[in-house]
C-alpha cells in the first residue's frame, strides 16, 4: 500500500494540522459534523505572526464551531527573524535566508526561491513539537501512534508526502473524498458557512499577481507593510549578506512591490515559482 492511500491502521491519536484556509477549515468543519471520522483529538495552528488580520478573526470564529480544541503555537515572528542581523564567532555579520526570495544573478538571470526555511521552521516543526507534547511521544519512539490529518485537496495531490516521523502517519481526507478546493467552497456554502480568507503570510513570495492585487485592494494596510518589508529585506541582504551578492525581491519580476502594476496580465515567461509543488501542505490551506 502506498502512502497516497488512506491510513493502513488506526492510531491512538488523530490530529488535524490547521492552516485556517479553505481546505483545512472545510476539513475541520466536516469532522465536526461527523462526515469524516474519527473525530480529531485536537488541531494545531502554527502562527508565523505574519498572517493578515482576517485569518486571526476567522480562526477565532472557527474555534467556536469545533467540538475539539485548537492549539496555537509559534516559533516567533518570521518577519522580525527575517530581518535580524546575526554575528558569527569571528565577528562577521549576516542575515538568514528564511523565506523564498528572488534575485538577479550577475549574468542577468533571475534565480527563484533563494533559501527557504519558513515552512519547515515556522510551520512544520512547531506543529510536530506540540503533537509530541500532547500525545506523549517519547524520544526515539518508533511505534506509530498518531495520524496527522492534512488539508491537501484532490487537485493538489502532488503536494502529498509521507510523514518524516516514525511515530506518525499522514492522512489526506479530502483526497480520499476526491474533493478539490472548489468542492470545499461549495460544501461550506451548502452548509451555511462563510468562505474562509486566503491563509498565507501577507508578504509570501509565492503570492500570484491576483493575490497581490487582492491584498492591495482589500487590505491596503498589509499591502503597505509588504512594500516596506520588501525594502527592508533588500537593504539587509545588501548590507549583511555579502555571500549572496545580489539584490533580493519578494516578487518574481525582481522589481520592488511599489513599482509593479498588478492590474496588467502576467508575463507568461516570468511566472513565479511553483507553489503547488513546493508547499508541504502546512500553510495556505
Amino acid at each position: 500500500m502506498s502512502f497516497f492511500e488512506p491510513p493502513f491502521h488506526k492510531t491512538k491519536y488523530n490530529v488535524l494540522s490547521l492552516g485556517a484556509g479553505v481546505q483545512s477549515s472545510a476539513l475541520a468543519l466536516m469532522a465536526a459534523k461527523g462526515e469524516i471520522t474519527p473525530m480529531p483529538d485536537f488541531a494545531v495552528f502554527a502562527d508565523t505572526q505574519a498572517e493578515p488580520e482576517s485569518i486571526y478573526k476567522w480562526l477565532d470564529w472557527l474555534e467556536t464551531q469545533l467540538p475539539f480544541p485548537v492549539y496555537r503555537v509559534t516559533k516567533g515572528s518570521l518577519t522580525e527573524d527575517s530581518l535580524k542581523i546575526k554575528q558569527t564567532e569571528d565577528g562577521r555579520t549576516y542575515v538568514n535566508n528564511l523565506i523564498p526570495l528572488y534575485g538577479i544573478k550577475k549574468n542577468g538571470d533571475i534565480t527563484a526561491a533563494i533559501g527557504r526555511k519558513c515552512t519547515a521552521d515556522y510551520k512544520i516543526m512547531p506543529i510536530f513539537k506540540k503533537i509530541k507534547e500532547l500525545c506523549g511521544i517519547t524520544h526515539g519512539q518508533k511505534e506509530i501512534t498518531v495520524t496527522q490529518w492534512i488539508g491537501i485537496s484532490y487537485d493538489e495531490m502532488q503536494r502529498m508526502k509521507p510523514s518524516p516521523n516514525r511515530w506518525s502517519q499522514n492522512r489526506w481526507p479530502l483526497v480520499e473524498k476526491k474533493m478539490n478546493r472548489t468542492h470545499c467552497k461549495e460544501w461550506m456554502l451548502a452548509n451555511g458557512y462563510p468562505e474562509p480568507p486566503r491563509s498565507a503570510c501577507y508578504y509570501c513570495p509565492f503570492h500570484s499577481d491576483e493575490e497581490w492585487r487582492n491584498l492591495r485592494n482589500n487590505d491596503p494596510k498589509h499591502f503597505q507593510k509588504a512594500i516596506e518589508f520588501d525594502i527592508q529585506l533588500r537593504n539587509q541582504h545588501l548590507n549583511y549578506n555579502k555571500k549572496l551578492n545580489m539584490e533580493v525581491y519578494l516578487h518574481s519580476s525582481c522589481k520592488p512591490l511599489s513599482e509593479i502594476d498588478f492590474d496588467s496580465e502576467e508575463d507568461k515567461g516570468q511566472l513565479g515559482f511553483d507553489f503547488q509543488s513546493e508547499c508541504e501542505g502546512m500553510c495556505g490551506i
